[in-house]
């Protein structure tokens, strides 16, 4: 055994190791052709991954996941170390200077070091006023002119339209409350029935679209996150699919009829309940 071997390694070491990795001479091949680009879909997968064992409750592999994705952000600024564009040290600086500025209420005087000041439940409201305030000043200052013209076009459609409405609403283009929301709904879900009689594919897959957003946006109001929301659907169809095969059992849930399948359906839904 060797002795020399840590028991427990910090972020230097991590930098370090990306650092052999990359190494022209001795590093990893595979690690040696990857670019921003290239890597940019693993990074994409981390996030999933560390999402999953948050809403597994996986706790044991919760760490093990963030190390994964911690190890993108390395990976990117050793990129950036060897082209000389920026540093993992002005990584920390940035964001911590950018925390900083948009936490007046708990930096009062703009330095890590100031105390924060006392708060009443009442200045919650005026803290994402300052919050929104500060966020339109760093747009400007980056020279994003319009308001909606940094929302990444990369992002899922359901988080982006959430992104672009919660932008919007910032500016005051708004409902003041739910029930225009719920009326748009029934508006837009009429207006894809109408294409939907018309046989128009194209009529169709807009008006779906504007239901769709239309959803985010109620979500929006209910103060639900909708991409979480639909998470857990889609974690309960799974769920109720995978309880209507034990149901069938031996046989074939294709060889059931649909009427057969909707029973079944039923079935675990009514379990559900006791």
């Amino acid at each position: 055994m060797n002795r020399n071997v840590k028991t427990e390694y910090g972020i230097e070491d991590l930098r370090y190791l990306m650092r052999r990795l990359r190494d022209p001479q001795t590093g990893c091949p595979w690690d040696l052709k990857q670019t921003y680009q290239s890597i940019t879909s693993h990074t994409i997968e981390e996030v999933y991954e560390v999402v999953d064992a948050i809403e597994r409750d996986d706790i044991s592999h919760l760490s093990e996941e963030l190390g994964d994705l911690l190890f993108q952000i390395i990976f990117y600024s050793q990129l950036a170390e060897e082209q000389g564009q920026f540093s993992f040290g002005e990584i920390i600086s940035s964001i911590t200077h950018k925390l900083i500025r948009r936490h007046p209420h708990v930096f009062p005087d703009g330095t890590l070091e100031s105390s924060n000041m006392s708060m009443a439940d009442a200045e919650i409201v005026k803290i994402k006023e300052v919050w929104e305030t500060i966020k339109r000043q760093e747009r400007s200052d980056k020279g994003v002119g319009k308001t909606l013209d940094d929302i990444p076009l990369a992002l899922p459609a359901l988080n982006r339209a959430l992104k672009l409405q919660k932008r919007a609403a910032s500016v005051g283009f708004d409902w003041s409350d739910i029930k225009p929301v719920i009326e748009k709904i029934n508006e837009e879900l009429a207006e894809l029935d109408a294409e939907i009689k018309n046989g128009s594919r194209a009529g169709m897959a807009e008006e779906l679209g504007d239901l769709l957003f239309s959803c985010v946006n109620l979500a929006r109001h209910l103060e639900l996150d909708p991409e979480t929301s639909l998470r857990s659907a889609n974690h309960k169809f799974k769920r109720r699919f995978e309880s209507m095969e034990l149901l069938a059992g031996e046989t074939k849930m294709e060889d059931h009829s649909s009427d057969e399948l909707e029973l079944l359906w039923r079935r675990v839904k009514q379990s559900e309940l006791y």
